[in-house]
């Protein structure tokens, strides 16, 4: 028998629901975030398999009962990752149950992590989270009081500059992490530079070693409902995911504590917050929260700097932030994430 594959779109509601039904038949979830679908049909354009793709990872891959055993899924992943190539990702990562896991091993995938009985997190290079763990790793680190904090800083407020104070008095060595995707209104690039030029004059500066997170911590791969919406049940799983994957870092690296502010703010990141309560001591990780810094009685967040800029009124974000924060929402650099904010429908999270 022939088969042909084919691009499925969103706007095609009666092909889109033949991939919803196929994925429940065999008891898969549909992902929110998807931004391509393939379906491959048989002879009788009766439809046989699916996959869909999220940035750079695969996701919703499936073919029926009835099909399997005729290297159908090897035709959707192939697909797929031709379909990243053209888009300029080589490095794919994908999610599949526990049971599927050796499956995809044998297409060139390895494992990353898991959630036991429910996600297994894997990618196409064999050594590519070692790789990348070897790079952030210095030899001249202490090993003793080490801990680590992880931040998006969209934007770097004094909040975020509070908790690393807070950190560098309890640790001889803090590993900053910021989330290097672009995945909000303010390019990643922009800030990084935000954090370097945010804790420059910092007393406690030279305890700080800085990296960018890469797609191993908080990605859209490895917890995409950090930066879109899901349901609480797939962010607390993606959550856990993203935990168990920082294990293995604080383990290479000797991290012994993860700082982290309150999260009054955001439902994602309090759902997360309380992941890592959870999840971090299994791990031999402290997770120390620090309350947030307040201004004028209220605590300080970057969603609120957001809300500020969204409602033109920048003005209000001076008593929040550093001195290089301000002048890149009130200079040229800053202009094009001020727009954006501005444009947006909704600046924090759920």
């Amino acid at each position: 028998m022939s088969y042909t594959i084919a691009p499925v779109s969103p706007a095609d509601k009666r092909r889109q629901a033949a991939v919803d039904a196929l994925l429940i038949k065999e008891g898969i979830r549909r992902d929110a975030h998807l931004d391509y679908t393939c379906a491959v049909y048989d002879e009788d354009f009766s439809l046989c398999a699916t996959g869909s793709c999220f940035g750079n990872t695969l996701r919703c891959m499936a073919v029926d009962s009835g099909h399997q055993g005729e290297g159908l899924m090897n035709l959707v992943v192939s697909h797929l990752s031709e379909v990243q190539a053209a888009r300029g990702n080589t490095h794919l990562f994908l999610y599949t149950k526990p049971g599927s896991a050796k499956f995809f091993g044998d297409l060139g995938f390895y494992e990353i992590a898991r959630v036991s009985g429910k996600l297994v997190f894997m990618e196409n290079r064999r050594t590519g989270f070692a790789d990348w763990l070897a790079a952030q790793q210095r030899a001249d680190t202490p090993r003793e009081r080490t801990a680590a904090v992880v931040m998006n800083a969209n934007p770097f407020t004094l909040g975020h500059r509070y908790l690393l104070e807070q950190a560098c008095a309890r640790a001889d060595a803090v590993h900053l992490f910021v989330l290097s995707e672009d995945a909000g209104p303010i390019p990643a690039a922009d800030r990084l530079r935000l954090v370097l030029e945010g804790i420059a004059d910092m007393a406690c500066r030279g305890k700080l070693i800085l990296h960018e997170s890469g797609p191993y911590i908080i990605s859209a791969a490895t917890f995409p409902g950090y930066f879109l919406k899901d349901s609480d049940e797939v962010s607390e799983t993606h959550a856990r995911l993203d935990l168990n994957v920082f294990g293995r870092v604080a383990e290479a690296m000797g991290i012994g504590a993860r700082f982290v502010g309150e999260e009054p703010f955001s439902h994602v990141t309090s759902l997360y917050n309380q992941a890592m309560r959870e999840e971090l001591p299994k791990l031999g990780v402290a997770c120390e929260v620090i309350p947030r810094l307040e201004e004028g009685g209220a605590a300080i967040s970057a969603s609120a700097v957001r809300q500020a800029v969204h409602d033109g009124q920048i003005e209000r974000i001076r008593p929040w932030v550093p001195e290089s924060t301000w002048n890149y929402f009130t200079g040229p650099d800053g202009a094009k994430a001020v727009a954006a904010i501005q444009s947006m429908n909704d600046v924090k999270h759920h």
